[in-house]
Protein backbone atom coordinates (compact mmCIF):
# COMPACT_ATOMS: atom_id res chain seq x y z
CA UNK A 1 0.00 0.00 0.00
CA UNK A 2 1.27 3.63 -0.24
CA UNK A 3 -0.02 7.02 1.26
CA UNK A 4 0.43 9.90 -0.12
CA UNK A 5 -0.51 13.16 1.66
CA UNK A 6 -1.80 15.91 -0.28
CA UNK A 7 -2.69 18.23 2.16
CA UNK A 8 -0.95 18.56 5.74
CA UNK A 9 -2.78 21.30 7.86
CA UNK A 10 -5.47 22.22 10.22
CA UNK A 11 -8.49 23.91 9.14
CA UNK A 12 -6.69 27.55 8.60
CA UNK A 13 -3.14 26.67 6.11
CA UNK A 14 -0.21 27.68 6.70
CA UNK A 15 0.94 30.04 6.93
CA UNK A 16 -3.04 30.52 7.73
CA UNK A 17 -5.20 32.81 5.50
CA UNK A 18 -5.56 35.78 7.56
CA UNK A 19 -2.78 35.45 10.50
CA UNK A 20 0.52 37.39 10.83
CA UNK A 21 2.18 35.88 13.76
CA UNK A 22 5.88 34.79 13.65
CA UNK A 23 5.47 31.46 12.79
CA UNK A 24 3.68 32.18 9.33
CA UNK A 25 5.60 35.20 8.54
CA UNK A 26 8.56 32.78 8.62
CA UNK A 27 6.66 29.67 6.95
CA UNK A 28 5.72 32.13 3.94
CA UNK A 29 9.56 32.94 3.53
CA UNK A 30 10.88 29.55 4.05
CA UNK A 31 8.19 28.32 1.58
CA UNK A 32 8.93 24.38 0.66
CA UNK A 33 7.83 22.28 3.41
CA UNK A 34 6.61 24.70 5.09
CA UNK A 35 3.56 25.44 3.29
CA UNK A 36 0.98 23.45 4.26
CA UNK A 37 -2.57 23.03 2.21
CA UNK A 38 -5.40 21.51 4.35
CA UNK A 39 -5.62 17.81 4.81
CA UNK A 40 -6.06 15.01 2.40
CA UNK A 41 -4.73 11.85 1.62
CA UNK A 42 -4.64 9.46 -1.37
CA UNK A 43 -4.29 5.71 -0.98
CA UNK A 44 -2.85 3.40 -3.89
CA UNK A 45 -3.53 6.67 -6.12
CA UNK A 46 -7.31 5.58 -6.05
CA UNK A 47 -8.77 6.27 -2.58
CA UNK A 48 -9.33 9.50 -1.34
CA UNK A 49 -9.30 10.62 1.97
CA UNK A 50 -11.14 13.54 2.38
CA UNK A 51 -12.12 16.83 0.25
CA UNK A 52 -11.12 20.36 0.95
CA UNK A 53 -11.27 23.50 -0.94
CA UNK A 54 -8.06 22.88 -1.61
CA UNK A 55 -8.46 20.02 -3.48
CA UNK A 56 -7.81 21.71 -7.18
CA UNK A 57 -4.27 22.42 -6.10
CA UNK A 58 -3.59 18.91 -5.07
CA UNK A 59 -4.91 17.39 -8.68
CA UNK A 60 -2.50 20.23 -9.74
CA UNK A 61 0.28 19.80 -8.03
CA UNK A 62 0.94 15.93 -7.60
CA UNK A 63 -1.13 14.81 -10.90
CA UNK A 64 -4.10 13.28 -8.85
CA UNK A 65 -5.62 11.63 -11.43
CA UNK A 66 -9.21 13.25 -10.04
CA UNK A 67 -11.87 12.50 -13.13
CA UNK A 68 -11.07 8.94 -12.34
CA UNK A 69 -11.73 8.85 -8.85
CA UNK A 70 -14.79 7.02 -7.79
CA UNK A 71 -14.56 6.85 -3.88
CA UNK A 72 -14.04 9.55 -0.94
CA UNK A 73 -13.49 8.43 2.79
CA UNK A 74 -14.51 11.87 4.29
CA UNK A 75 -13.55 12.01 8.32
CA UNK A 76 -16.30 14.14 9.61
CA UNK A 77 -18.04 17.35 7.79
CA UNK A 78 -15.83 19.94 8.52
CA UNK A 79 -15.13 22.88 6.14
CA UNK A 80 -11.76 21.96 5.73
CA UNK A 81 -12.83 18.15 5.06
CA UNK A 82 -15.61 18.41 2.94
CA UNK A 83 -16.16 21.15 0.58
CA UNK A 84 -19.37 19.65 -0.82
CA UNK A 85 -20.32 22.46 -3.12
CA UNK A 86 -17.32 21.71 -5.28
CA UNK A 87 -18.47 18.10 -6.29
CA UNK A 88 -21.53 19.99 -8.11
CA UNK A 89 -18.97 20.24 -10.82
CA UNK A 90 -19.50 16.81 -11.86
CA UNK A 91 -22.62 18.29 -13.55
CA UNK A 92 -22.81 17.99 -17.30
CA UNK A 93 -21.93 21.52 -18.65
CA UNK A 94 -19.06 21.74 -16.15
CA UNK A 95 -17.71 18.27 -16.95
CA UNK A 96 -17.43 17.49 -20.12
CA UNK A 97 -16.11 13.63 -20.16
CA UNK A 98 -17.60 12.28 -16.95
CA UNK A 99 -15.96 8.50 -16.16
CA UNK A 100 -19.15 6.66 -13.49
CA UNK A 101 -19.97 7.74 -10.20
CA UNK A 102 -17.96 8.57 -7.50
CA UNK A 103 -19.20 8.13 -3.95
CA UNK A 104 -18.14 9.99 -0.61
CA UNK A 105 -18.49 7.23 2.34
CA UNK A 106 -18.96 8.67 5.82
CA UNK A 107 -21.46 9.35 8.92
CA UNK A 108 -25.01 10.24 8.90
CA UNK A 109 -24.25 14.44 8.95
CA UNK A 110 -22.42 13.45 5.43
CA UNK A 111 -25.52 12.37 4.10
CA UNK A 112 -28.19 14.86 5.66
CA UNK A 113 -25.46 17.94 4.12
CA UNK A 114 -25.14 15.93 0.98
CA UNK A 115 -29.10 15.54 0.85
CA UNK A 116 -29.35 19.02 1.71
CA UNK A 117 -27.33 20.01 -0.86
CA UNK A 118 -28.55 17.90 -3.90
CA UNK A 119 -31.11 15.79 -2.94
CA UNK A 120 -33.99 18.13 -4.84
CA UNK A 121 -34.86 18.88 -8.43
CA UNK A 122 -33.11 19.22 -10.60
CA UNK A 123 -29.89 18.73 -9.21
CA UNK A 124 -31.09 15.11 -8.71
CA UNK A 125 -31.42 14.17 -11.77
CA UNK A 126 -28.32 15.99 -13.27
CA UNK A 127 -25.90 14.15 -10.88
CA UNK A 128 -28.04 10.91 -10.51
CA UNK A 129 -25.04 8.00 -11.71
CA UNK A 130 -22.53 10.94 -11.26
CA UNK A 131 -22.59 11.69 -7.13
CA UNK A 132 -23.78 9.94 -4.36
CA UNK A 133 -23.13 9.87 -0.69
CA UNK A 134 -23.04 6.28 1.43
CA UNK A 135 -23.22 6.63 5.20
CA UNK A 136 -21.32 3.57 6.83
CA UNK A 137 -21.56 2.65 10.01
CA UNK A 138 -18.79 3.04 13.07
CA UNK A 139 -16.77 -0.01 13.88
CA UNK A 140 -18.44 -2.10 10.62
CA UNK A 141 -16.32 -2.99 7.65
CA UNK A 142 -16.98 -2.29 4.18
CA UNK A 143 -15.96 -3.47 1.05
CA UNK A 144 -14.65 0.04 -1.02
CA UNK A 145 -12.17 -0.04 -4.35
CA UNK A 146 -10.83 -3.67 -2.58
CA UNK A 147 -9.80 -2.36 0.30
CA UNK A 148 -11.47 -3.58 4.00
CA UNK A 149 -12.63 -0.20 5.30
CA UNK A 150 -13.68 0.12 9.28
CA UNK A 151 -14.94 3.10 10.12
CA UNK A 152 -13.88 3.74 14.16
CA UNK A 153 -15.11 6.67 16.23
CA UNK A 154 -13.11 9.61 17.11
CA UNK A 155 -13.06 11.99 19.68
CA UNK A 156 -13.52 15.47 18.13
CA UNK A 157 -17.07 17.30 17.43
CA UNK A 158 -19.01 15.95 19.61
CA UNK A 159 -22.10 17.03 17.63
CA UNK A 160 -21.43 14.86 15.00
CA UNK A 161 -20.05 10.71 14.71
CA UNK A 162 -16.34 11.48 13.39
CA UNK A 163 -14.79 9.00 12.13
CA UNK A 164 -10.72 8.13 11.94
CA UNK A 165 -10.33 5.01 9.48
CA UNK A 166 -8.78 1.27 9.21
CA UNK A 167 -7.62 0.49 5.93
CA UNK A 168 -6.91 -2.94 4.88
CA UNK A 169 -5.82 -4.71 1.78
CA UNK A 170 -3.27 -7.71 0.83
CA UNK A 171 -1.99 -8.07 4.02
CA UNK A 172 -1.22 -4.51 4.85
CA UNK A 173 -3.30 -2.39 7.27
CA UNK A 174 -3.59 1.32 7.44
CA UNK A 175 -4.77 3.17 10.88
CA UNK A 176 -6.12 7.15 9.51
CA UNK A 177 -5.78 8.89 12.55
CA UNK A 178 -7.10 12.75 11.89
CA UNK A 179 -9.17 14.53 13.21
CA UNK A 180 -9.31 13.32 17.02
CA UNK A 181 -7.70 13.48 20.18
CA UNK A 182 -7.34 10.73 22.75
CA UNK A 183 -9.40 7.68 20.83
CA UNK A 184 -12.45 6.69 22.65
CA UNK A 185 -12.67 2.97 24.84
CA UNK A 186 -14.69 1.54 22.12
CA UNK A 187 -11.97 2.43 19.46
CA UNK A 188 -9.26 1.08 21.51
CA UNK A 189 -11.16 -2.37 22.14
CA UNK A 190 -11.72 -2.62 18.14
CA UNK A 191 -8.43 -2.08 17.74
CA UNK A 192 -6.95 -4.84 20.36
CA UNK A 193 -4.44 -6.91 18.62
CA UNK A 194 -5.07 -5.50 14.85
CA UNK A 195 -1.63 -5.68 13.60
CA UNK A 196 -0.83 -1.63 11.85
CA UNK A 197 1.57 -1.47 9.20
CA UNK A 198 1.08 2.55 9.34
CA UNK A 199 -0.12 4.66 12.19
CA UNK A 200 -1.01 8.53 10.51
CA UNK A 201 -1.59 10.52 13.52
CA UNK A 202 -3.27 14.06 13.97
CA UNK A 203 -0.83 16.38 15.19
CA UNK A 204 -2.34 19.61 15.34
CA UNK A 205 -1.33 20.93 18.46
CA UNK A 206 2.33 19.99 18.40
CA UNK A 207 4.66 21.24 20.99
CA UNK A 208 1.40 21.49 23.09
CA UNK A 209 -0.23 18.20 24.63
CA UNK A 210 -4.50 18.36 23.82
CA UNK A 211 -5.84 14.88 23.67
CA UNK A 212 -9.90 15.53 23.92
CA UNK A 213 -10.38 16.72 20.41
CA UNK A 214 -6.87 16.94 18.58
CA UNK A 215 -3.77 15.60 18.99
CA UNK A 216 0.11 17.26 20.55
CA UNK A 217 3.40 15.80 20.18
CA UNK A 218 3.39 14.25 23.65
CA UNK A 219 -0.23 12.60 22.96
CA UNK A 220 1.17 11.55 19.76
CA UNK A 221 3.96 9.57 21.90
CA UNK A 222 1.35 8.09 24.42
CA UNK A 223 -1.00 6.99 21.24
CA UNK A 224 1.65 5.24 19.91
CA UNK A 225 2.79 3.46 23.44
CA UNK A 226 -1.15 2.51 23.92
CA UNK A 227 -0.79 0.94 20.22
CA UNK A 228 2.58 -1.09 21.30
CA UNK A 229 0.64 -2.17 24.44
CA UNK A 230 -2.71 -3.37 22.80
CA UNK A 231 -0.61 -5.48 20.01
CA UNK A 232 -1.19 -2.99 17.46
CA UNK A 233 2.22 -1.48 16.46
CA UNK A 234 5.69 -2.40 17.16
CA UNK A 235 9.35 -1.99 15.63
CA UNK A 236 8.13 -2.38 12.35
CA UNK A 237 5.02 -0.23 12.16
CA UNK A 238 5.77 2.91 10.61
CA UNK A 239 4.35 6.42 12.65
CA UNK A 240 3.75 9.34 10.69
CA UNK A 241 1.86 12.74 11.99
CA UNK A 242 -0.28 15.39 9.88
CA UNK A 243 -2.36 17.90 10.37
CA UNK A 244 -0.46 20.92 11.46
CA UNK A 245 -1.46 24.01 13.21
CA UNK A 246 -0.05 26.98 12.93
CA UNK A 247 -0.79 27.57 16.57
CA UNK A 248 1.07 24.68 17.32
CA UNK A 249 4.11 27.21 17.39
CA UNK A 250 7.05 24.93 15.12
CA UNK A 251 7.93 24.79 11.89
CA UNK A 252 8.56 21.85 9.71
CA UNK A 253 12.41 21.60 11.16
CA UNK A 254 11.36 22.07 14.62
CA UNK A 255 9.37 18.56 14.40
CA UNK A 256 11.74 17.08 12.55
CA UNK A 257 14.04 17.48 15.57
CA UNK A 258 11.50 16.05 18.05
CA UNK A 259 9.79 13.40 16.55
CA UNK A 260 12.51 11.62 13.63
CA UNK A 261 15.30 10.96 16.90
CA UNK A 262 11.50 9.11 18.15
CA UNK A 263 11.15 6.98 14.94
CA UNK A 264 7.88 9.30 13.79
CA UNK A 265 7.91 10.88 10.46
CA UNK A 266 6.42 14.45 9.67
CA UNK A 267 4.47 14.34 6.82
CA UNK A 268 4.39 17.85 4.10
CA UNK A 269 2.41 18.00 1.43
CA UNK A 270 3.13 15.61 -1.20
CA UNK A 271 5.01 13.43 1.29
CA UNK A 272 4.09 9.42 0.19
CA UNK A 273 5.02 6.25 2.03
CA UNK A 274 4.81 2.72 0.61
CA UNK A 275 4.39 -0.04 3.22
Amino acid sequence: MKITYLGTAAAEAVPALFCNCAYCRQAKLNGGKDVRTRSQALIDDRLLVDYPADTFSHMKDYAVDLPNIHSILVTHTHQDHLYLEDLGLRFGGFCQEISGELTLYGNDRLCEKFDALYGQEPATSRLRGLLSACEIAPYVAADIEGYRVTPLLASHDRSERCYIYLIEKDGKSLLYGNDTGWFPEATWSHLTGVHLDLVSLDCTHMKYREGTNHLGIDDVIAVRKELERLGCANAATTFVVTHFSHNGHMLHADLEVVLVPQGIRVAYDGYSVSF
